[in-house]
């Protein structure tokens, strides 16, 4: 990891250092492009051809039947089983108590009553990645919600393994979820299937989920044709520590970050010098043991570490970085919460790591990258569904409002918008 100190940056530096490496999309696009092409114009018949090309595996029919689907489900451990359904209780919990309610009626002005209910998306894909490391806990993170916005329809796409079989822990957590039609289609074509529809796979009105970059630069495709959850780039973390942070836990932190893949970034902010040579060093030492290490190796050259004078100066950093996970490694940190402007998720205290949001506390895990948290939340029972605004006005409302959209309608010229209160006021 590079190491910085702030009172040594430019403002032009510290853009850079905020300015996430972009994936080039250049050379990738055009593929998807005609994969997007082949599936509009041959429907199944291509997705058959690039499931055999990126998959290994030949299949006729895409469809894993409920009976398919419990038999493997059974093949996960009892151990798994049982650590997938109570956090599956905790994020159901999170997301039933923070669902949105229907509004209250308002009186805005005598005789006029308004107010806004929410409404599911009709058709929701779930996407998600299969391959040597199956994201099971993705299941849980957009199946709950989807299923607590109470959804009609909700399908889910993962890439099949080299025996036409989804991953076991899959397939439990779709199960545990009553998520009955799974996709064995993986990769770019998954998206543009539920994008368009074909004769197996349905079309929907929104898709969710992480991809490697073929499937972004395929969300980002259809992002003009349905909605997608998020824009979304390599994961992230942030860590703010002091003189007084566990060493230990700073530096697993960190290295839990960068084993995601090797365009993961991890940043530490620290406002100790010695405490941030110890931390690194602890990185050093933990990285040697772990499988990943060759991926989180690539990563931390892409990571960096920054001296700062206070934990205010750090904060502020952070609020112009975004970060997709920010973690308060100190006591105290209630003192600048208040402060927080940007950040996907935020884990509080020493005893706070990110995998507890990854995996089990209740909070949703797919989140902002790539400093959209400026502007972004992560997904929520909200991201599954819309707001529709209802309004009643009576005769009594009609002659209040009356005069006031005339004049303003005949200000800009629109006269039947004038006359259809006109007309309304001359019956009373």
């Amino acid at each position: 990891m590079k190491c910085f100190s702030f009172s040594d940056l430019s403002l032009e530096k510290i853009q850079e250092l905020c300015t996430r490496s972009a994936v080039d999309f250049s050379q990738i696009t055009p593929i998807v492009q005609d994969i997007e092409q082949e599936i509009c114009s041959r429907g199944d018949e291509a997705l058959q051809e690039y499931t055999k090309k990126f998959d290994g595996v030949s299949l006729q029919n895409f469809l894993l039947s409920k009976e398919e689907r419990d038999r493997l489900a059974e093949k996960t451990s009892k151990k798994l089983q049982k650590a997938i359904t109570e956090a599956a209780k905790n994020i159901e919990y999170f997301h039933r108590e923070t669902a949105p309610q229907n509004s209250q009626k308002i009186e805005t002005t005598k005789g006029v009553t308004c107010w806004k209910n929410f409404s599911p998306i009709n058709s929701v894909g779930l996407y998600v990645p299969g391959g040597t490391a199956p994201l099971f806990s993705t299941v849980l993170m957009l199946g709950i919600p989807a299923k607590i916005a109470k959804c009609p329809q909700v399908i889910l796409c993962t890439p099949p393994q080299k025996d036409g079989n989804i991953a076991s822990e899959i397939c439990f957590a779709a199960k545990l979820l009553g998520i009955d039609r799974i996709f064995r289609l993986g990769g770019s074509q998954a998206i543009f299937a539920m994008a368009q529809g074909t004769a197996q796979i349905p079309k929907v009105d929104k898709i969710f989920g992480p991809g490697n970059a073929f499937v972004t630069a395929a969300k980002m495709q259809v992002s003009s044709q349905v909605a997608i959850d998020m824009p979304a780039g390599p994961s992230e973390v942030l860590v703010i520590a002091d003189e007084n942070s566990n060493t230990t836990f700073v530096a697993s932190d960190l290295l839990s970050q960068a084993e995601h893949g090797a365009d993961s970034q991890a940043v530490l902010l620290c406002t100790s010098a010695q405490k941030i040579e110890e931390i690194l060093q602890e990185v050093q030492k933990q990285l040697q043991k772990l499988p990943r290490k060759e991926i989180a190796k690539k990563s931390l050259q892409n990571s960096f570490a920054l001296l700062c004078e206070n934990k205010k100066q750090a904060l502020s950093f952070s609020n112009r970085y975004a970060p997709e996970h920010l973690i308060l490694s100190f006591e105290n940190f209630e003192e600048i919460l208040p402060e927080i402007q940007n950040a996907g998720s935020v884990f509080c205290g020493s005893y706070s790591p990110e995998s507890v949001g990854d995996y089990a506390s209740g909070t949703n895990h797919t989140l902002p990258t790539s400093g959209f948290a400026k502007n972004f939340s992560g997904v929520s029972v909200e991201s599954f569904g819309k707001w529709i605004s209802f309004q009643e006005v009576t005769k009594e409302g009609i002659q209040t409002l009356g005069k006031i959209v005339e004049n303003m309608a005949e200000a800009e010229g629109l006269d039947a918008h004038k006359n259809a209160i006109s007309f309304r006021l001359q019956s009373l």
